[in-house]
């Protein structure tokens, strides 16, 4: 399934000034990349590690170069073994997906240095944006609601001493982070010191970047993003919000769009701030700007900006007909924005699930191993996107990320319906996956009422769940 046709549909134009593209990533995302490539006339160049190398990826590419062993600091992390393959094999741009180093400033950087044009927001805009703690700083500055959080602290002691003025509980979170990698709830000074160095081990494995930083944690949170796209013109725009509340451990598990149960004036203002966020920090390419929803209080405030494409990015493009990452082309390439707030508008609802190779009677552990039966769902409004494959070995070394089934309706029960359905029709064998936990989530009243917060796996949807193992 190919985005909703609409209004806000860019056409198959290509980027004018570009011609050949390496996308330094793996799994779904590189084949998303190379699908919008091929759709813009774009040659396309992939890295893959030796794990990689036989892939859905290498074989979709009209080149795969192998740069390395699976550890990614030795392969997808290593900035020098990218850039060589891009400059060796004529490449004129690099796409970097998410994760790995899609927002590593340096990375950006030094694709710019190189002659070669980085398909996302500027290296100025990755740097400020990617720091956590000065993103938060500049929407303080621009006016939106923050949360109350300290600086980057260097040391434990610096982090107890500011978990003292904060308050437990709270959030420790990775400067360089996202996908919730390096994050982790304390309720008091003991638990602070127990996680502290992991966390920011984490942080280093994932990021290059072990950097960390505390915020207040709210318990019954809601989850809610803005989608911008912005151009080298000036011209920011956002295409509505997704609701990703639905997670496990600060693992996105289940995606929507149009955030569901938002008060107008909420929703409105949500939007402006997003907006205006991205408008501050200068964004010329493709952004999310997360906020955090007090279901209490019904205040919101900034949690952080992605500069980068999200891999919820589909709900969004389902309702809105915008192809996201053919946009970011077109600004990478300096073409101004095809459409105007006003062009853009959202019908319908679609829905999200992230499909992992993971074992959820055994705490969710991912499962490493080959794939022996992959049967996809098909069938009206549902999309699918994976490098998923009969043969697929799941490797230890990344994310246990199997696909996305995505789901569209006139309506949020209806989308809800099609993925619950979506679900049942997947069939893989060879590695245990979450599928069924996933489906149980989307079918469970709360859930269908819009009446979940951040913690509502933990809380009930999980126990829930293994009580029917």
């Amino acid at each position: 399934m190919t985005a909703r046709p609409g209004p806000g549909t860019t056409g198959p134009e290509t980027a004018r000034t570009l011609r050949r593209v390496l996308i330094a990533n793996r799994g779904e995302i590189a084949v998303r990349v190379i699908r919008a490539c091929r759709q813009l006339g774009l040659e396309t160049v992939v890295v893959v590690s030796t794990a990689d190398r036989d892939g859905l990826p290498a074989r979709l590419a009209d080149r795969a170069i192998c740069i390395g062993p699976p550890p990614a600091t030795q392969s997808y992390l290593a900035i020098g073994s990218v850039l060589s393959a891009a400059l060796g094999t004529g490449c004129d741009a690099v796409h970097p997906g998410y994760g790995f180093l899609s927002e590593n400033p340096d990375f950006a950087a030094a694709c710019v240095d190189a002659g070669l044009v980085f398909v996302g927001p500027s290296p100025a805009v990755v740097a400020q944006a990617g720091d956590k703690a000065r993103a938060r700083e500049l929407a303080q500055a621009t006016g939106i609601p923050v949360l109350s959080g300290s600086p980057i602290l260097d040391s434990l002691e610096a982090a107890c001493a500011a978990a003292g003025r904060l308050g437990y509980p709270v959030l420790i979170k990775a400067a360089a982070g996202g996908g919730g990698r390096g994050m982790s709830v304390v309720e008091d000074q003991a638990g602070l010191r127990a996680r502290w160095s992991a966390a920011g081990s984490e942080a280093q494995s994932a990021f290059g970047d072990g950097r960390l930083y505390l915020e207040r944690f709210i318990r019954r949170a809601r989850h809610i993003e803005v989608q911008v796209l912005g151009d080298r013109h000036g011209s920011v725009v956002h295409l509505g919000e997704r609701d990703c509340t639905l997670q496990r451990r600060h693992q996105k598990v289940v995606e929507e769009s149009p955030a569901p149960d938002l008060a107008a004036g909420t929703r409105a203002a949500i939007r402006a701030s997003g907006v205006a966020f991205a408008q501050a920090l200068g964004l010329d390419s493709a952004g999310t700007v997360e906020f955090i929803y007090d279901t209490d209080t019904g205040e919101y405030a900034f949690l952080e900006f992605n500069a980068r494409i999200q891999v919820e990015h589909p709900v969004t493009e389902l309702v809105t007909g915008v192809d996201l990452v053919a946009s970011q082309f077109r600004s990478a390439a300096g073409e101004p924005l095809a459409l105007s707030q006003p062009d853009i508008t959202l019908t319908g609802h679609a829905i999200e699930a992230r499909i992992t190779a993971e074992d959820p009677g055994r705490g969710f552990i991912p499962t490493p191993g080959t794939v022996t039966t992959w049967i996809p769902p098909n069938g009206p409004d549902i999309r699918v996107d994976t490098s998923c494959e009969r043969g697929y070995v799941v490797s230890p070394y990344y994310d246990s990320l199997l696909a996305k089934i995505i789901a569209y309706g006139p309506d949020r029960d209806t989308a809800a319906d099609r993925l619950s359905a979506a679900l049942g029709q997947l069939q893989v064998a060879g590695v245990p996956t979450n599928t069924g936990f996933v489906r149980t989530a989307v079918d469970h009243p709360d859930f269908r009422a819009g009446q979940v917060s951040t913690d509502w796996i933990a809380a009930r949807g999980l126990p829930d769940y293994l009580e029917k193992l």
